[in-house]
């Protein structure tokens, strides 16, 4: 088990959510995404704190795991930290999922606005996703699934 902001049990939820059957569409970004793992704070307009697990990243958003959920269209502060990082943006929770009954729930954020600072950061953790899926692209393919 994996330990999640005191938690136990998401590794279980994040293998799960990443089985799920993708859906007859396929959604096309304008953004890449890139998996990316890092703590999460969402504080809400009144104060009150959401931890959660950042799993993914673009330059115009990001989603989010988390134990309680956050409605859609609700505006917040995000503080994402990777432990050598940390950036705080505000944003706007633009989708939700439910765990189904593992008890997270998945959000997607819309980051708003952003100065020079936080662009800058986001940029840098992107281009070193984008150097290490390259490299990732150059393994030989018949290499054996990472767990």
């Amino acid at each position: 088990m994996v330990l999640y902001n005191g938690f136990k049990g998401i590794a279980a939820f994040t293998q799960w959510r990443d089985t799920m059957a993708e859906g007859p569409y396929t959604t096309r970004r304008a953004n890449p995404r890139f998996s990316f793992f890092a703590n999460a704070e969402v504080t809400l307009r009144d104060g009150t704190s959401v931890l959660g697990q950042l799993d993914e990243l673009s330059s115009r958003g990001c989603y989010i795991d988390a134990l309680e959920p956050v409605p859609v269209r609700t505006k917040l502060r995000l503080r994402i930290s990777d432990g050598t990082s940390t950036c705080e943006l505000q944003g706007k929770v633009i989708y939700m999922h439910s765990g189904g009954g593992f008890g997270i729930f998945g959000m997607g954020v819309l980051f708003e606005e952003m100065d020079a600072e936080q662009r800058s950061a986001i940029e840098e953790w992107l281009r070193g996703l984008a150097e290490q899926a390259r490299k990732d692209l150059g393994k030989d393919s018949l290499s054996p699934m990472r767990r």
